[in-house]
Parts: C-alpha cells; structure tokens; sequence
C-alpha cells in the first residue's frame, strides 16, 4: 500500500492535517451525542488521533465499494464508540451523509447506538457487547489467511489484506477475549493488529478499581508483538502501526496511551465522560479548547472534504490495482479464480450435495455419528466448509476423515482445533463468515451453548450463516449426570429471533438437517444431536412420510384417517411417540405422528401447511421432549397435554433416567388419553 503523504507526521503540513482530521472527527462525536441527547463521546474524543493517522495512513479501502474482498477490515470492537466510526465513514466519503450523523441513535437511522452489520456501509461488524469485536477480527485474520494459503499462487497476491481493531479497557477485561485472542498467539496471525485504547477509565471509575494486570504481558504470553504508544502523538502512532504491520510471525497489539474525553476541559480524563453527552457549557468549551467555532454544529472544514476525495480516488486506486492483479490471476488459474468468486459471493459449488449418505436400512446409530458420515460427504464436495470443536471433537463427531487440522505452520487444512474455548469459537465463527470466503460450522455440548450463547445472538442478529454442531442433547447422554444434561437449553434458544434449532429425530433426518443449514444464508443454524443411537425409521412404510419436509420445520411423519389425537415429537422423543401410537392404536384411538425438528422453520410456513400438519379441528394433543416444557403450549392447545420435565437430570443409564421421569409411550399414551378428556371426546 501507498501512504498518503499529504498525511505524513513526519513533516509539519502533515501533523497540521492530522490534526485537523481527528478534531474533525471530535466535533462531529460530540455534536451527534448531544443531539442525540445519549451515547458515548470520551472513545471517540480519546482516540481521534488513532483513528486519523490509522485511516489516513494505513486502511487499505474502498469507500465506493465496501464488500471489496481484498480491502483491510477495519472492527471498532468498543462499539459504543460508535460515532468514532460513523465521523471515519463520512469524512472518508461512504455513503454515510452528514443528516445520518445529525440522525444518530434515532428511529430507522443509520446511525443506530452501537454499529450494526447491514445496516450502515463500512460496518464489518454489529459490535457493542464488549469482546465480541475482536474476537470477531481474529476469525477474519484467519480467514484472511486461509484464503491466502489456498488462492494465492503464481506470484500473484490476490488475498492479503490486515485487520485492525480499537479496543478497548472493557476487552481486554472481558473473557471472550481472552480465549480468540490466546488462539490468535497460537496460529501466529501476523496480519492481525489491535490498537487497544488504554485510559484506565470504565464506567466505574479508574479502572484500578478492578483492573490492575499488565496487558501487554499477558499478550506476550500469548505470543503476540507488543508495544506501548502515546495516543495523542501521530509521530508515535504512526511508527507503531508500521512497526506492527512489519511483523510477520505474530499478531500486534499497540497499548495505546489515551485521554478519554481528550479536548473537554473539565471532564477529559474521568468516567463522567464516558457516557453520556458533555451538556451545551461543556460542548462549547470543548470546541474552543480544540480551536473549534463553538457556534458550530456538524461542522465539516473545506480541507477535510478534500480529504473526502482523496480517500475516495485512493480507494478507487487500491482496488484497480488489484483488479489487475486480480485478471493476470485468472489468465493463469482460471478455474481457481472462478473458485475464488464463488467462494466470496457465499455460493455453495455445484454437486455440493452429491454422494450424500442414504441410511435406509442401517442399524441404529447417534444422530452425532450420522453427522459425522454426512461431514465425511460434505467436506469433500465443499472446500471452504471449515469445521471444529472445542476440544470434543472425537465426541462431538466433527471431523471428517479426509480432513486435516488447520495450524500455525500450515494453513491449507479444512478443521480448526479451538482448544476448551466455545465462546471464543462462536465469536470467531462470526468473524469467518462476516469477512466472507469460509463455511464454518463447529461443535460443543448442548449444555455448553451457555457458553456460546452471546455470539451466538450475535449471528442470529446479523444473519449470518453460521451452523453450530449441539450433541448430546439430553438427559440420553445418561451417566454424565445433571452439569451435563441440558435441560432448558432448547427452550433457551428458541427464543433468539432468527435461530433454526434443528433437532433430527433419526440419521434420515440428519442429512436433511445439513442441506437445510447449508442452504440457509440469512440466519444461523443451531443442530442439536443425540449421543444415544436411534433407529433409522424406514421410510418405505405405509403412511410413513418422505423426509425432505424436514426443511418445513415440521410434517406429519405417520398419517391415519380421522385422527383422534396428534402426537408430537422432537429428536429421540419422536421414537416414544411412534410406540405410543401403537398402544393407543390398541385401545382403537387413532393417532396421528407429527415429526417436528424446526418450530422455527415451521412457524415460517404458510398457514395452510401449518394446518395441514396440525389440523385445528383436533384438539387432542400431545408433545413429547426431553426437556423443559416451556413453549409447547403454542402447539398443544389448551387441551393438550405436554410430557417433558421441569427440573435437573440424574446421573444413571438413560434407559432408567427416561423411566423415571416418565418419558415412555405409556406415559405418552396416557396423556394422549387425559387429552381427549379435556377436548371432550
């Protein structure tokens, strides 16, 4: 990359514009918190300098086209800083106007509180709840350098790009953070710089309250380049970012010596600034002290709007430059640039789903080992599906046999071993996919989606495509005992808006669980799988139907006339339900077996379908689930019944633990039967 020379802190014309830059970049902070009346202007204030000469300097962009693939990624991972970042995507001429700045945290702007991916150009990610930024950055460093490893060839350099993050005191104190960035030491993602904004301020108070470690130690540790700068000097800025960016076996973080609320005379240097709008007085004084008309209101001066084109024609350059690279790639590798398009426009390759496993006839197995023979399938046909686990990959059935482990000497593997780190793993799944290029999916417990459970409602937030592998999904584990069996944890993520939770009741509808995640490009996919074995239901029965309706989220699995009763099931419980059908068939009342996998998938059917599956003239009903009962009352009906548990699991073989908490076709045949009581029949 080029630097802009006009922006050179070597030289004092330079220092002048850098200057003007990052008080540019105060004034609109200030003046969009104000107007907001809420929000956050001491990170903004506090790190303009930073932000300049990063922006300036060294961010390799296009502002006229943001989804660039070879463009720096750029994560303000403090996200309540966010005017910083919507001040650098005006001033840098995104398509981010001056009345979006003035719109700031109000209704439909595009300006929202904290930045959100998809909604405001140049976001690469929604970011807010502290950690989860740049832990996200360190899973688009790794993107970054397995597309690198796989697509860069013949001398030409058609991925190489950094990411850059300003982080805050808040991150480095949050744990996420602390298991991607551990990661990031180990793969030795040397393209990977973190500008950390230290202020030893949060909202507290001095962060000597809480917060007393050496950072930068610790980072050493972890196996990063390190280094201390003063925040407020471009000279200093500027030699850390360079000496960063030269460092080519570490990632980089540069402990950023700052004055939050630099510039407020009265308030710079306290938690009073943090968050909450400086008050007319303040922001009057404030301008003065940084030379500032205090009369004016988002104010951008003449020489920042030639700034403006500026960045605008760099970028465009930057991007020309590597479209030519980028053509002589094709001339000599053209079904690998074919390859490449495909593989960042979020395309699955044609034949993806070919030689797919067909269980028909097969002894029963896991759901989790159908899993793991479908990857063995998938990984195959689609090379930029990257999987893992954290460190339970022999259990969760993760990798494929052809796969090969991703490392820090060797990036052209297909399966990342993220150690005993599944928040860390969700975040960083987040980062793959929002910087383009990867497939991720990655597994833990069910009962570890706790952990996971922030950036998951990230990935439903942002719609990402991400796919999670959830095994031994109940009490069927056995054994293990209660710390281990989820109880609540279906329920729990049910209720994140755009999550598919798919939970295959048979290997059959295993393999239609994976088409139906990897179909998916605008939400995540959570697939909850059993550690006990299943039978494979035999779909050539009569009345037994076909399993492509699992992408339905829901279909009528064993059909009979006139049904007196609908019997639901999920997972291993839609075998109960099956043998509860046969007891009541004895005692002549005829059930209807409904397989739901998705509620979610299902409630988005048409209401025709719906009825269809769930016929409102038959009120008698009854679900089955190893689990909490919350939530199926939408489905039963204030006739039905619902067999599951409200309390903790016991440690003991799952046959005697379904037994004892009543999880038998008996117990759902005798409820199917207090049913039709209620509904009068």
């Amino acid at each position: 990359m080029t630097k802009e020379q006009n922006f050179d802190p070597k030289t004092e014309a330079g220092r002048s514009k850098l200057k003007l830059f990052a008080n540019t970049i105060r004034a609109l902070a200030m003046d969009g918190v104000q107007a907001a009346n809420s929000g956050h202007p001491g990170l903004p204030m506090g790190m303009a300098d930073v932000a300049a000469v990063l922006w300036s300097r060294h961010l390799k962009h296009n502002p006229k086209d943001p989804h660039w693939a070879d463009r720096d990624r750029f994560v303000l991972s403090a996200g309540h800083g966010s005017m910083l970042l919507y001040s650098l995507l005006h001033l840098s001429g995104y398509d981010l106007g001056i009345e979006d700045l003035k719109n700031f945290r109000q209704w439909e702007s595009r300006t929202p509180g904290h930045p959100e991916h998809g909604m405001t150009p140049g976001v690469e990610t929604t970011t807010g709840p502290l950690g989860q930024g740049i832990s996200n950055a360190v899973g688009m460093a790794m993107a970054e350098r397995w597309l690198a490893t796989r697509f860069n060839h013949s001398g030409e350099a058609v991925v190489d790009h950094f990411t850059y993050v300003i982080a805050s005191d808040g991150e480095m104190m949050e744990g996420v953070s602390h298991e991607a960035c551990s990661l990031a030491g180990h793969l030795k993602l040397s393209k990977l710089i973190v500008l950390y904004d230290d202020n030893h301020i949060s909202i507290d108070g001095d962060t000597a309250l809480s917060f007393s470690e050496d950072v930068l130690k610790r980072y050493a540790a972890y196996g990063w380049h390190v280094q201390h700068a003063d925040g407020h000097d471009m000279l200093s800025i500027d030699a850390a970012i360079e000496k960063a960016r030269s460092e080519t076996e570490r990632p980089s973080i540069i402990a950023m010596r700052t004055e939050i609320g630099h510039g407020s005379p009265n308030r710079a240097g306290t938690a009073k600034v943090h968050g909450e709008p400086l008050g007319e007085e303040e922001l009057r004084l404030s301008k003065q002290q940084i030379g500032w008309d205090p009369d004016a209101y988002f104010y951008v001066p003449e020489e920042m709007k030639t700034y403006t084109k500026l960045s605008v024609a760099n970028g465009q350059n930057y991007q020309s430059e590597w479209e030519k690279r980028f053509a002589a790639f094709r001339r000599g590798n053209p079904d690998l640039a074919k390859e490449f398009e495909n593989t960042m426009s979020g395309a699955l390759p044609d034949g993806w789903d070919d030689n797919l496993p067909d269980f028909k006839g097969d002894k029963p197995q896991a759901t989790r080992a159908s899993s793991g023979t479908v990857l063995d399938a998938l990984c195959r046909n689609i090379p930029n599906l990257i999987g893992g686990s954290a460190d339970l990959t022999g259990s969760n059935k993760t990798k494929a046999k052809a796969a090969r482990n991703i490392g820090p000497e060797d990036f052209s593997g297909n399966y990342i071993h993220y150690g005993v780190r599944e928040h860390g793993m969700a975040a960083i799944m987040n980062g793959m996919v929002l910087h383009g290029g990867i497939r991720p999916f990655g597994g833990t417990f069910l009962v570890f989606s706790d952990y996971c459970r922030g950036s998951l409602r990230l990935s439903a937030l942002m719609n990402q495509p991400v796919i999670y592998v959830f095994t031994h999904d109940s009490i069927g584990l056995g054994e293990d005992g209660p710390t281990h069996q989820p109880v609540e944890h279906l329920t729990a993520l049910r209720v994140i808006p755009n999550l598919a939770v798919i939970r295959p009741a048979d290997a059959t509808e295993t393999v239609e669980a994976w088409r139906v995640a990897l179909r998916r490009n605008d939400g995540p996919t959570a697939l909850v799988l059993t550690r006990q074995k299943l039978p494979v239901l035999d779909r050539n029965q009569p009345n037994v139907a076909a399993v492509e309706s699992v992408g339905k989220g829901a279909y009528v699995l064993q059909a009979v006339e006139n049904p007196r009763v609908i019997l639901i099931g999920t997972g291993s419980e839609l075998h109960i339900a099956i043998a509860a059908a046969k007891i009541l068939a004895e005692k002549q009342v005829s059930a209807q077996v409904v397989s739901m996998p998705c509620d979610y998938l299902f409630d988005k059917q048409p209401e025709s379908y719906r009825n269809s599956v769930l016929p409102p003239e038959v009120k008698a009903r009854v679900s089955v689930e190893a689990g909490a009962t919350l939530g199926w009352h939408k489905y039963v009906g204030d006739c039905g019944e619902i067999v599951g548990f409200d309390h903790f699991g016991a440690s003991a073989p799952y046959e005697q633990i379904y037994q004892n908490f009543g999880l038998t076709p008996e117990a759902v045949a005798e409820a199917a039967l207090r049913s039709l009581q209620k509904a009068g029949e």
